[in-house]
This record gives C-alpha cells, sequence and structure tokens, in this order.
C-alpha cells in the first residue's frame, strides 16, 4: 500500500482549465464489481475497473480465496466466479490496505462462510469505526472479534448455527453499512431489511440486481431474501463523480475555464455534489445522459462562474459525503460564508477531514471555524504556503485545487495515498491545465 513522504507543489493554475478529459472509474462500483463477479455463478467482465490500491486490494482478497481474475487490459477484469458457497480459506489474513468500502463489505459476506478469516488494514483503515458493521453482523449470529472500540484486525469465525436474517435501523446513514447487512443477508436463513434516516446510495441494490438477485426497496428500506444465486454478467463502470469533483470545483474557481468530464455516474443518490455547487452559483451542464449497464451517466460541461457562500441543505450531506474536502475548498474562494451541518461523518474518515481541511485552508489564509458536525468557511483570497494532507487522498487533491487560486506556490505534504483511488491525478490535472507537480 501507498506509504512514504510524497508531496505536492502547485498553483497557481497555468491556465484556464479546457478540453475533455475522463476520470478513472467510480471506486464503489469497482468494490462491488469484484465481490459480486466473485460471488457469481459464471464469468463476468468488467469494464471501467478502477486500477486503484483500494480495489486492487479487493481483487487481492478474492485472489487470496480462490478467485481466479484475469487482468484483461487497463480497467478490465475477467472474473471466473465460484458462486455464493465456492470461496476457499484464504492462507492468511486479507489486508484491504486503506479501504473501508472493502472492509465492511467483506466483514458482511465473510460472515457467512463456513471457514475462519481476518481482515486487517494500514494504520489509517485500524483507526476508523467497524462496530456499526460488528453490531449488526452478531444480531444475524455471525461471529466476529475486533481491537477493543470495534476496530480492526477483524476476526470472523464460522456462526455456529448461521446467520439469520433481521429487521435492523440503521443509526447512521451509510451505504458501507447496508451493503454488508445485504450482503450478509445472501447467507442468511430468511429476510434481511435495512432501514435508513435517508437513502444512501443504491449500488449494491442495483448490481445485486445485475447479477439476477430480487432485492426489495420500499423508501428507505432495502431487502434481500437469503439463499439466492448470482448469475455472471458484463459490468461496465462509470466515471467516478468522486474523481470528477475535483475538476468540477476547479473549473469553476479558474477564470476562464471549459471543461467536459465523459461518462460520470450521476447516480441520483450520489450527486449532491453537483447539486451543492449549483446553489453556489456554477455552471455545470448535462450532456448525453444515458444508462451504462444500471447506471446513469452523463458527460458534464463545467464553466467559470463566481461562486458564492450557501447552507448546504442537510439532505444533500449523504449524498456527497466524500465530496466535502473540495466543497470546502470551493466555499473558502466563494463570496461570503458556507455553513456545513449534519456532516459529523467527516470525522471518522481517512482522517479527521473537518479538522484537516480546516487547519489546510487556515495555512492558506482562510477563516474557517470548525463545528462538532461541520464547519463555517468564510470566503475570501488564498495565498501560498504548506499544508498537510495528513495520508488522507481527498484531502491532498482538495488541497491541490485550492492550490490552482493561491496567490503564491502552495506545498501539499503526504500525497501518496491519492493512489488509492485516483492514480494519474497529477498528470491529468496537469494535461487540464493545473500547475501541479510531484516531489518524492
Amino acid at each position: 500500500m501507498s506509504g512514504g513522504t510524497l508531496d505536492w507543489v502547485g498553483g497557481p493554475a497555468a491556465g484556464p482549465l479546457r478540453g475533455r478529459i475522463r476520470v478513472p472509474g467510480d471506486k464503489s462500483i469497482s468494490h462491488r464489481a469484484m465481490m459480486l463477479g466473485s460471488l457469481a455463478d459464471g464469468v463476468t467482465e468488467v469494464s471501467g475497473f478502477l486500477e486503484g490500491e483500494d480495489t486492487l486490494a479487493t481483487a487481492a482478497a478474492f485472489r487470496a480465496m480462490g478467485v481466479r481474475i484475469e487482468v484483461a487490459g487497463a480497467g478490465r477484469r475477467i472474473v471466473h466466479g465460484v458462486g455464493l458457497q465456492g470461496l476457499r480459506p484464504p492462507a492468511g489474513p486479507l489486508d484491504l490496505g486503506n479501504s473501508g468500502t472493502g472492509m465492511r463489505l467483506m466483514a458482511g459476506l465473510l460472515s457467512g462462510q463456513a471457514f475462519a478469516s481476518e481482515l486487517v488494514g494500514d494504520e489509517s483503515l485500524s483507526r476508523r469505526p467497524m462496530k456499526r458493521v460488528i453490531e449488526p453482523l452478531r444480531r444475524m449470529g455471525a461471529a466476529i472479534e475486533s481491537r477493543e472500540g470495534g476496530l480492526a484486525p477483524l476476526r470472523i469465525s464460522p456462526a455456529t448455527d448461521g446467520l439469520s436474517g433481521i429487521g435492523y435501523v440503521s443509526p447512521v446513514a451509510s451505504a458501507q453499512v447496508k451493503s454488508c447487512l445485504l450482503l450478509a443477508g445472501l447467507y442468511a436463513r430468511g429476510i434481511t431489511a435495512v432501514t435508513e434516516s435517508h437513502r444512501t446510495r443504491d449500488h449494491t441494490e442495483r448490481m445485486l440486481r445485475a447479477f439476477g438477485v430480487d432485492v426489495r426497496v420500499d423508501g428507505n428500506m432495502a431487502s434481500v431474501a437469503g439463499g439466492q444465486r448470482l448469475h455472471a454478467t458484463a459490468i461496465e463502470v462509470p466515471a467516478d463523480v468522486s474523481s470528477a469533483a475535483f475538476f468540477l470545483v476547479a473549473a469553476s474557481l479558474v477564470p476562464g475555464s471549459d471543461l467536459v468530464l465523459e461518462s460520470v455516474g450521476i447516480n441520483p443518490l450520489r450527486d449532491g455534489i453537483v447539486r451543492a455547487l449549483r446553489l453556489m452559483g456554477a455552471q455545470i451542464a448535462v450532456g448525453n445522459p444515458r444508462l451504462l449497464g444500471d447506471e446513469p451517466v452523463a458527460d458534464l460541461r463545467v464553466q467559470h462562474a463566481p461562486l458564492r457562500g450557501i447552507e448546504v441543505p442537510e439532505d444533500l450531506v449523504p449524498d456527497m459525503i466524500d465530496e466535502f474536502p473540495v466543497l470546502f475548498a470551493a466555499a473558502a474562494v466563494a463570496q461570503g460564508t458556507t455553513v456545513v451541518r449534519g456532516a459529523a461523518e467527516l470525522r471518522v474518515k481517512e482522517s479527521d477531514r473537518i479538522a484537516a481541511m480546516a487547519a489546510a485552508l487556515r495555512a492558506l489564509g482562510a477563516r474557517v471555524e470548525e463545528t462538532a458536525d461541520g464547519a463555517v468557511i468564510h470566503g475570501g483570497p488564498l495565498h501560498g504556503g504548506r499544508v498537510d494532507s495528513r495520508g488522507d487522498h481527498r484531502i491532498a487533491m482538495a488541497t491541490g485545487v485550492a492550490a490552482q487560486v493561491a496567490s503564491g506556490t502552495v506545498t501539499i505534504g503526504d500525497c501518496a495515498n491519492v493512489a488509492t483511488s485516483f492514480p494519474g491525478f497529477v498528470e491529468l490535472a496537469c494535461g487540464a491545465g493545473f500547475s501541479l507537480s510531484a516531489v518524492a
């Protein structure tokens, strides 16, 4: 997994951001394609697969459990599924690196296996809360042990009496919790139903249906009956809206920009960043809307426009939780004040993203006031400086965006983990007009 002391130096922008680009494949969908393809009967072909460290770790975990996965080219995988009961005991711990999605979803599907397994991760992942999946899985009959506080490593033993379906009301609106329980539900007796306060991204539900599983959705509740077989299919992974967000903000901020992002996933439960930026005055046009497999995609054209501060509607928060670092960057140079509430989940991501972005923006001259569940950001000019990304890929890229409109050079420390979600970010960004370089 990524490590070391890779730094970036950036800004101000080399020129307007222009052209047509395609950001890498959606990370959430890539994880799920690898997991469901491995559990399916038959051969699943995946195109647009994200070649990032998080998703490669998921693929490596399934190889360690006997799944043959061929690399057919960049972004192409051929997954020879072993069926719902066909996984084999791994020879050692399964290392998910930095991937919270990988660990939480794997905890669900491994809870139904007839063999023991152990899930481990890097230092950052080992600090992230796993109790949110451990507790409901135990209610289903799973045998899971963890470090104190529900932290990884997770040691999973075969369930003594198998798994039983439950009705679970999730205290956090989390697609990872929902997906974990639905995957466990495939191995459980009866119905497993998950109800959320706000319906979260539905990539798991859509992809399960693509593999022939009957998934029921009723308002904020999703449910699945145990014992259903998965049938191999072809999966096309759209470009990741979370990765596109950095370019949507940068092109909005840099004068003269006119940039098209191709084939971006615009799942209505993932497009909160587009809606928030439009509320701030961003000029984002949706072109060529279509379906890529079961997922809606479109080409997004973004042109420079002055942004204004807003109170971010709380009902958008679950639909853009990963995009808040770059929204903070946009708010720091928008006219007026931006208020974020209801985003306490940012405190338990790869870093405490509220604290990390507040510190980064303050180092560049912004006025940011932290709150328990968000921040108050006063827009104004940014200057050069040195910031610490805290090893968090989204903090690094968001600060790289802010650097494009700073009055001086910005040095961003500890950027190696960008490879977990966006390999080639610096090269793609510079090709679009960024001023950004990596310094080992």
